[in-house]
């Protein structure tokens, strides 16, 4: 397993950006282009990486292929084929995004049908679209799960890869994601297991948070910083102890670098305690 997080690193030189992840103690890295850059820049970085033994973990993809705006849903595919593409040239781990939502106000919120048969359905159409336009043979595009939409569980995400019948495309694990109720914030640790035991050998990426569940009304769970959550680290960091070695655990979603150096020395200092190297 690899430790990574996200590196501010804007000069466009390599060697400067390696110097920056290096500095950080990351062995893993979030990509550090766009689609837009030429052939020759996306290969000076994955040729420093490769270097420097680093690995990329992702392509983010951000974006709502699921837009009840036909015209937006077009234009996101669009986007998430273009950033499976940088994936490819650049040999990262996989391209990340969500499903999507069906909701009019927020391009990954809650709505009523994002829980149809026919949402299932339009996703497993999207993803078939954009896998099929790239045909990549060395990365993955993976949907990150989400309490909002599919996929949400373990088994869900297990009958989405059936469905989707594509040997590029993988999974992303955030275990944070699919702790969406109480009895869950309660046993993250089964939540877990389930999850690395149903889909393990298929996870490309991970991302390292933590949640918090508060005495608001009715239902109130936030993500926290690493370490002063409930998610169970040990076993987290335990069961993907079992996949691949260069398999990327992930800080994303804080304020700062102090913020980042306090997760990362919290993910540190609980693998050594389980046993577990990054």
């Amino acid at each position: 397993m690899r430790l990574g997080g996200p590196v501010n690193e804007k000069s466009g030189d390599p060697a400067a950006w390696v110097e920056a992840v290096t500095g950080f103690a990351y062995r893993a890295v979030y990509c550090p282009v766009t689609e837009k850059a030429d052939d020759a820049t996306v290969a000076a970085y994955a040729k420093a990486a490769a270097e420097a033994d680093l690995v990329i973990a992702e392509v983010g993809a951000w974006s709502n292929p699921l837009s009840p705006d036909d015209a937006e849903r077009r234009k996101n595919i669009d986007y998430n084929q273009k950033r499976l593409a940088l994936a490819e040239r650049i040999g990262a781990r996989c391209c990340v995004n969500i499903a999507g939502s069906r909701s009019k106000d927020s391009w990954h919120g809650p709505c009523a049908e994002n829980f149809t048969a026919e949402t299932f359905d339009l996703i497993v159409e999207t993803v078939r679209a954009i896998i099929d336009a790239v045909k990549p043979t060395r990365t993955y595009y993976t949907l990150e799960c989400m309490a909002f939409a599919p996929p949400y569980t373990a088994d869900n995400y297990l009958a989405l890869l059936k469905a989707v019948d594509r040997e590029r495309f993988a999974v992303h694990f955030d275990p944070v994601n699919i702790i969406w109720s109480p009895m869950r914030f309660y046993q993250t640790g089964e939540v877990i297991r389930e999850f690395v035991q149903k889909l393990g050998p298929r996870i490309r990426s991970c991302h390292a948070k933590d949640i918090g569940l508060t005495d608001q009304l009715t239902v109130h769970l936030s993500e926290v910083l690493p370490g002063t959550g409930g998610l169970d680290y040990p076993t987290l960091l335990k069961e993907l102890d079992r996949l691949d070695p260069d398999l990327p655990l992930m800080l994303e979603h804080l304020k700062g670098a102090e913020e980042y150096a306090k997760a990362a020395q919290h993910v540190r200092t609980v693998a050594k305690e389980v046993g577990v190297r990054l």
